[in-house]
């Protein structure tokens, strides 16, 4: 995985979440795919994700966006702590 594409990654999330030093990203790289968990405060869940599911899917289409033409396609899901 692009080394710039995590540092948006966490960018974004940070920018929305209260409990910075809570949030955790999980890494899985498969054969054509990566991707990457963020685990948050249950607190957190509606700041990051937006009314709707915006921020989620405009951060979804950043990453898209920013994977480099041919590299692995970059998968983002958002899940609660438990």
């Amino acid at each position: 995985m692009e080394e710039s594409v995590k540092q948006l990654i966490k960018f974004v999330v940070e920018t929305f979440a209260e409990n910075k030093q809570d949030v955790e990203y999980v890494i899985n790289e498969n054969e054509n795919c990566t991707e990457v968990t963020v685990l948050l405060n249950p607190s957190d869940m509606g700041k990051v994700i937006g009314k709707q599911g915006k921020i989620a899917k405009a951060l979804r289409t950043l990453v898209s966006a920013s994977t480099p033409r041919g590299a692995k396609r970059c998968t983002v899901e958002i899940k609660e702590k438990v």
